[in-house]
């Protein structure tokens, strides 16, 4: 049986941001499910400008699955060396490419278990291919989410990814799920960062455990 306060508290949060941020979606460019999936894989551990900065010249020189699956690693870390751990996501790339090709005839899979056997591909990566690429209710967790739904007591009992995910997909309407991981990521990159919170700037500090035992504090 769901907890009332907490449901109320989901179902502020979705009042919420369904006014203030009706739009909200991957700030990744991109133009197919082949490009997301290359920016999201070089996207980790790296901010979203970076990714933007790099993305077109790979792109150019690699416009399908094919094309990246025929290069070499070497090739392809010269296109990403400003990205961090370049190596290691040139092997990825390289890898996750040739999969597509030998398995899946060049075309992204759009279910979360193909999408895993890519290389450079775990849950979160797979998550956000379903939530963005093809409008599946997917809920990916990254820093920012993790940590800002903990600290509004959305997930306060969540001690793990899988848990944190979980549990948004259960108290969350279906049709926003996708929708709510942008909401969190956005909120926690400009408002609800990790040092140095605005909390002041911030329209949900009456649903907000932190703020609220902050408060405490400061009385």
């Amino acid at each position: 049986m769901r907890n009332n306060k907490v449901q109320q508290k989901y179902d502020a949060f979705v009042d919420y941001f369904s006014q203030h941020l009706p739009v909200a979606e991957t700030e990744l460019k991109y133009k197919d499910p082949y490009q997301l999936l290359v920016a999201v894989i070089l996207s980790a551990q790296c901010t979203d400008k970076r990714v933007n900065m790099t993305t077109p010249a790979l792109f150019q020189r690699f416009p399908t699955a094919k094309d990246m699956a025929e290069s070499t690693v070497e090739e392809i870390y010269t296109y990403i060396k400003s990205i961090s751990y370049p190596n290691n996501k040139a092997k990825n790339l390289l890898g996750m490419a040739q999969t597509l090709v030998r398995d899946f005839n060049g075309v992204v899979p759009n279910n979360l278990e193909d999408l895993q056997k890519l290389p450079g591909v775990g849950r979160k990566t797979a998550n956000v291919m379903m939530a963005v690429a093809f409008d599946q209710p997917a809920m990916p967790v990254d820093t920012h989410v993790f940590r800002v739904s903990n600290r509004i007591g959305l997930t306060k009992n969540s001690k793990t990814v899988l848990e944190t995910e979980k549990t948004l997909v259960a108290h969350l309407p279906q049709h926003v799920i996708a929708k709510a991981h942008h909401w969190l990521i956005l909120h926690g990159r400009y408002v609800c960062m990790a040092r140095k919170p605005k909390c002041t700037e911030c329209g949900i500090t009456g649903i907000c455990d932190f703020y609220q035992k902050k408060q405490k504090k400061e009385q």
